[in-house]
């Protein structure tokens, strides 16, 4: 059930999951916290913290190495894809809740147990053997009928001229193998049959996530159900050629950003009625294109002056206030970095290059949002950037874990600047560094990987932020993520702590970023025809995925979903992303009734509306909640607000979504004071960046013209 406006969180899932690609979800009972996230759904186990502190774990390497390991979160997932593709008894019993080992489900073999009291018949002549052969060949496993055993081919497989196999003796499926199996052989009657019928529905790629019941469909079943609702929907709103996803053919990991998608705030502006808020087209390009022209930093050219007199109070800033966001500088080793940063006098060496950058990324944290800083002042922190800046060639030319460390922070600090295309540059050379440290297991140091695996996850998620909105090559960095662990804990000596090891709200987010990757792949990868009833079962699964993720956070980062605003940034944060991830999973049932309105008339569509407005006016209604992340996402949240506002304005142009609105504000004048407050915080980014001055003068001419259209 989706989370209401009335502050009650979503309802958990239906039951527990049985066994296959997705493990169960256990309640909070445990001081873990392991996300789950393979391609079909999101598991986590949430921690008994207590609801008022947020703690990250301390040394969780050493005390909670099986919720951290790369198994644990990918297991059932590449479980499902190895699978063997025949079955033996795929009607043997299911253990409901299944013992796991690292997250990974043990195999449970079961035999058929011999029944004393169930006898054969042996009076009666029937010319069939009267013990089961000890081997079967895969065509007769496949029929359900008795195998003579015979080889080269048994009788059946000579009477049809099939291929006779056997399988190798000793193997055994578990009891989730044998129900997987089963369905799959299912499906594949189910794909036969609706093969004709679905010229005009759409395909699943096998990596698809399964549809949300007890128990975990592959994406073969999900193509399936959707053939099946094809055919027996009585009402089927066909979407324009305006971005939404196509499955066929293979998708891979389907929790990276597509190369090609429609997803971004400006492709709204090619929607129906959308497109009559603007006087003109806008190439989606142009964001990109205005960023490439941009007046490179001025002030990195002079030579830096830095004042060390309150480095102590930006310290602590930074552990407070940046870390959380970021959770790659280790506090425990801290104070050795300084030390050898001193002893350099800050001017030479990757460790004097971090000392420095943090100092930037603390002083700015203390000033609060970059918006409200006046334009004429030097940004907070950027005498420490200009002298970070100097040593950066140096490590430009390293490839130490250290040297993509500093190439890290320094693109936290130009996201801080909101210089998106400046920072994506830097990334890339993280990234680079990355590749070339993780193509050999040895070329880390064992005291390294942790501050690796953290390196790489935060290039990871900056880079899919930034490909959501722009345009821009891959880095590559993604194909390493099946060999790359989720962070556990820094080590080091706890009396040298000068903060925090958060790590919690930076587990939680590259959970949510992967499902954000998963829907622009499933719903937005291509341009394609595609129907309301043909995106049911991947929309249901993809909202089932996002409560599940809800519902998987440790207690204090569980947000209530009231209409308030919230005192703790963090929570503040995991909400708007919350809704955000929510708008653009049922955003094309919008599309669907902005293009024809008697799609509306489609109670489904109507609800999957609702969502989606729901969704979306909650990012909007306490517009000044943003601020909360501002430090790692202005320039995306600003970008994800634009996004919001046309779609909220082009659903006031249409009856059917007007009268849901109004069922979620007072009254017109509500929304209309929304959009103001929009426009009002909107202007104070536009001198921030050229992109987001596009963004503040589409909004403005917008509202306009939409007050235009209603007033005839």
């Amino acid at each position: 059930m989706s989370p209401s406006s009335t502050g009650d969180s979503p309802r958990s899932a239906t039951t527990a999951l049985a066994s296959g690609s997705r493990s169960a979800f256990p309640l909070p009972t445990s001081q873990t916290f392991s996300i789950d996230i393979p391609s079909p759904a999101l598991v986590a186990v949430t921690n008994g913290v207590a609801p008022n502190s947020i703690k990250s774990p301390t040394n969780v390497k050493t005390q909670h190495m099986t919720s951290f390991s790369r198994e644990g979160i990918f297991g059932s997932a590449q479980k499902a894809r190895n699978l063997s593709q025949t079955s033996e008894n795929p009607g043997g019993p299911v253990p409901s809740h299944p013992p796991t080992t690292n997250g990974v489900m043990q195999k449970i073999q079961i035999d058929e147990p011999s029944n004393p009291l169930k006898r054969r018949n042996t009076d009666v002549g029937v010319d069939y053997p009267r013990r089961r052969a000890t081997i079967a060949c895969e065509v007769c496993r496949s029929r359900k009928s008795r195998c003579d055993g015979t080889k080269p081919k048994c009788k059946l497989c000579m009477e049809l001229g099939a291929e006779c196999i056997y399988r190798e003796p000793g193997i055994k499926l578990d009891a989730g193998d044998k129900l997987i199996l089963e369905r799959l052989n299912r499906i594949e009657s189910m794909l036969q049959m609706n093969m004709a019928s679905n010229s005009n529905g759409m395909a699943l790629g096998h990596d698809s996530p399964g549809m949300s019941n007890s128990t975990a469909l592959s994406g073969d079943m999900m193509g399936a159900a959707a053939a099946a609702q094809n055919t027996a929907a009585g009402f089927v709103s066909v979407l324009p050629n305006a971005g939404l996803g196509t499955w066929s053919g293979p998708l891979g990991n389907i929790s990276t950003m597509p190369k090609v998608h429609t997803n971004a705030a400006l492709h709204l502006l090619q929607w129906p009625l959308i497109r009559d808020l603007v006087s003109r087209p806008y190439d989606p390009q142009i964001m990109l294109q205005l960023e490439m022209a941009r007046e490179p930093l001025h002030s990195l050219t002079k030579t830096p002056c830095v004042d060390l007199s309150n480095t102590q109070a930006y310290i602590e800033a930074y552990f407070e206030r940046v870390n959380v966001w970021y959770a790659c500088v280790n506090p425990y080793t801290w104070r050795s970095h300084y030390r050898i940063a001193l002893s350099n006098g800050f001017r030479e060496g990757p460790e004097s290059c971090i000392v420095l950058l943090v100092l930037a990324l603390g002083q700015a944290s203390l000033r609060g949002s970059i918006s409200r800083i006046v334009p004429q002042e030097d940004p907070p922190g950027l005498q420490y950037f200009t002298a970070a800046w100097a040593l950066l060639p140096g490590m430009m030319t390293s490839n130490s874990v250290l040297a993509a460390q500093c190439h890290l922070l320094a693109s936290a600090y130009l996201f801080y600047l909101v210089r998106p295309l400046e920072a994506w540059n830097l990334l890339c050379t993280t990234s680079t560094k990355l590749q070339l440290l993780l193509m050999s297991p040895n070329r880390v140091p064992a005291d390294q990987r942790e501050l690796t695996e953290r390196i790489y996850w935060n290039s990871l998620l900056l880079e899919s932020d930034l490909l959501a909105e722009l345009d821009l090559p891959h880095s590559g960095v993604v194909a390493f993520e099946e060999n790359v662990g989720l962070p556990g804990g820094f080590e080091g000596d706890e009396h040298e702590a000068v903060g925090r090891d958060d790590l919690w709200y930076f587990l939680a987010e590259i959970a949510l970023r992967r499902l954000l990757n998963r829907v622009s792949q499933l719903i937005y990868s291509k341009d394609s025809m595609a129907s309301t009833t043909s995106l049911e079962p991947v929309v249901a699964e993809l909202d089932y995925q996002l409560t599940q993720w809800y519902e998987s956070l440790p207690l204090p980062l569980q947000f209530p979903f009231g209409r308030t605003m919230l005192p703790d940034p963090v929570q503040t944060v995991l909400r708007l992303r919350f809704f955000a991830c929510r708008t653009i999973i049922f955003r094309p049932y919008i599309l669907a009734v902005l293009d024809n309105e008697q799609a509306a008339l489609d109670p489904s569509v109507r609800e999957a509306c609702h969502k989606c407005l729901e969704a979306a006016i909650r990012q909007l209604e306490h517009i000044a909640a943003h601020h909360a992340g501002h430090m790692p996402y202005l320039w995306q949240g600003a970008l994800s607000i634009v996004s919001q506002t046309l779609l909220v304005m082009g659903a006031t142009m249409s009856p059917s979504l007007s009268n849901i609105l109004l069922s979620l504000v007072t009254h017109r004048e509500a929304i209309d004071q929304i959009f103001a407050d929009v426009i009002v915080e909107i202007e104070r980014y536009s001198v921030l960046a050229p992109s987001l001055s596009l963004a503040a003068e589409i909004v403005k001419e917008a509202e306009v013209r939409r007050r235009t259209f209603l007033n005839g």
